[in-house]
């Protein structure tokens, strides 16, 4: 437990300096614990320390998770691949989609979210760096995906998620993420109720903050290294 806070609140220490250096309000940028292939145990630590939201990148995995933390309030953040067979379980246990990309993805997202439960919050996934190994929508087809999302009765259209390739500069970093600020922004013109650029990892946060990221997603930091291998 302990271990569980310290790590906690020395990520929460980095984010308050670099929105300081950022000249960004203080608690504009929400953390969201990465926890793929880590126990409801670990977890559950976090959640004690004070972390409420978390992001799972396998829904099989995810599910059993969710099951064995329902006595706790916490905000779900799917943030892998969606397969179009994965979409009604996603739909009805989840509280955000990060990794939107096909309008076919949103109509079932859409169609398959329980009417008593609050509309699903989506970001769109943009492919930043145009990688033929990533998903993301283009860049230049980002509006024209927006707007047709923006119409799903059972979606609440959020904001970006990017996944830029690796970086070996922060000068590097410091531009791919400029480029989704940009995107951001011409987003928000069209949609004055997206909120949220969720970019920045562990090795990359402070650039991504610095390029006015509202939410970045930590697992290493959190967590440490993983003890079981990675299924991306």
């Amino acid at each position: 437990m302990t271990n569980s806070k310290t790590r906690l609140q020395s990520v929460m220490n980095f984010i308050k300096l670099a929105e300081q250096q950022a000249h960004r309000h203080p608690g504009s940028v929400k953390l969201l614990a990465v926890s793929k292939t880590w126990p409801a145990s670990r977890l559950r630590e976090l959640a004690e320390a004070g972390q409420t939201r978390f992001g799972e990148n396998y829904l099989q995995e995810a599910l059993e998770k969710i099951a064995a933390l329902d006595d706790l309030t916490l905000e779900w953040h799917f943030i892998g691949p969606v397969q179009s067979n994965k979409t009604r379980e996603i739909a009805v246990h989840f509280d955000w989609v990060q990794s939107v990309d096909r309008l076919k993805i949103a109509q079932r997202l859409s169609a398959q979210r329980p009417q008593h439960k609050t509309p699903l919050n989506i970001c769109l996934q943009v492919n930043i760096d145009n990688e033929p190994s990533k998903s993301g929508v283009q860049p230049e087809k980002l509006l024209e995906l927006a707007a047709a999302v923006s119409q799903l009765d059972n979606l609440c259209l959020r904001g970006l998620m990017v996944i830029p390739a690796i970086a070996e500069t922060e000068e590097k970093q410091l531009d791919t993420f400029g480029r989704a600020q940009q995107l951001f922004s011409e987003l928000k013109i069209a949609h004055p109720e997206a909120d949220t650029l969720s970019m920045g990892m562990s090795a990359d946060m402070q650039a991504a903050i610095t390029q006015g990221s509202t939410m970045v997603r930590i697992g290493t930091a959190l967590f440490g290294e993983r003890h079981t291998p990675d299924k991306q």
